[in-house]
């Protein structure tokens, strides 16, 4: 992908910077020659109403949020009037916040997939990503779904309806996010690098979340760096086990993943956009969990490195 900049100037001190050949494709970034902006994913507080979440996670100190449009969340589309948009994009900016991300939840086939749906959601999720940012549009981020065993019989089909996934949000100046994770049949960095290559669409970047690298044993700094230039946001968080058994922590929990290194290779390679924490529902969904104990346990794990 060839890169250009252009800064401009947001809310707080943040910027937007320009890349790519599309006037659209927009990554929202820190300070020109700071760090990545660190963020907290609202997936984490599915039971906090959203604007008492944006306000807890600007007081922890976060500089950038992600917020949720799936079911079970009080930001789902259907549930937010015009007025809601505006209040929310309106707290957001007050605070000195990114809306990074807004994050979704597709499969691209399958038996229960309906692609008419599919693209409605698309189109209500990138409607969002504007009116709920205060700069540049949202990031729309989702996995693919499907299984490991599966993806050499299905990824040509599934390159193919990414392909109208695009040119749905093309019109839109939109970007969505895929996420290589595992369990799906997208699960590993080269998988994921051939279906950007197949659509080859300024719409389409990469999710990096290396918490499914991990326990794949690969490499922090190779992997960063091979998806560098695809890579639209990272999510931050640890997972241990095997392909077959895993269990996802908070940020620097398991001690395996090098948080410093992760922020000096990003350093290396010029990313200033945000890297957001996030809580796994294997831990938001267990008995006694505490949405705001959690985000601020990973932002003592994460800001030495990031904030």
């Amino acid at each position: 992908m060839k890169r250009r900049t252009l800064i401009r100037t947001l809310a707080g001190g943040a910027a937007v910077v320009l890349v790519g050949d599309c006037p659209f494709a927009e990554a929202q970034s820190g300070p020109r020659g700071g760090k990545p902006l660190l963020g907290f994913k609202q997936y984490g507080m599915k039971k906090i109403p959203v604007r008492e979440a944006i306000n807890d996670i600007a007081r922890i100190g976060y500089k950038s949020l992600s917020l949720t449009l799936r079911p079970g969340w009080d930001t789902e589309p259907k549930l937010l009037s015009k007025t809601d948009r505006a209040d929310i994009r309106k707290q957001i900016g007050d605070l000195g916040l990114l809306l990074a991300s807004v994050m979704e939840s597709l499969r691209l086939l399958g038996p229960n997939t309906n692609k008419e749906s599919n693209l409605e959601r698309l189109r209500e999720a990138a409607a969002l990503a504007h009116e709920l940012s205060p700069g540049a549009p949202a990031v729309i981020e989702t996995t693919l779904g499907g299984r490991p065993q599966e993806w050499e019989a299905t990824r040509r089909q599934m390159a193919d309806e990414l392909g109208v996934w695009a040119r749905t949000l093309e019109p839109l100046k939109t970007q969505l996010a895929i996420e290589a994770h595992l369990g799906n049949a997208m699960d590993r960095p080269e998988k994921a690098l051939w279906m950007l290559d197949q659509v080859k669409s300024p719409s389409i970047g990469n999710l990096l979340d290396f918490s499914h690298y991990q326990v794949l044993k690969l490499d922090l700094r190779e992997t960063i760096q091979k998806l560098a230039s695809r890579t639209l946001v990272h999510h931050l968080k640890d997972c241990v086990g095997t392909e077959e058994k895993f269990r996802f922590l908070l940020p620097g929990d398991s001690g395996g993943i090098d948080y410093k290194e992760y922020a000096q290779v990003l350093g290396e390679i010029g990313y200033r956009g945000t890297v957001l924490a996030e809580v796994s529902t294997q831990i938001s969904e267990q008995p006694g969990y505490d949405a705001l104990a959690a985000a601020k346990h990973c932002w003592d794990n994460l800001a030495p490195f990031f904030a």
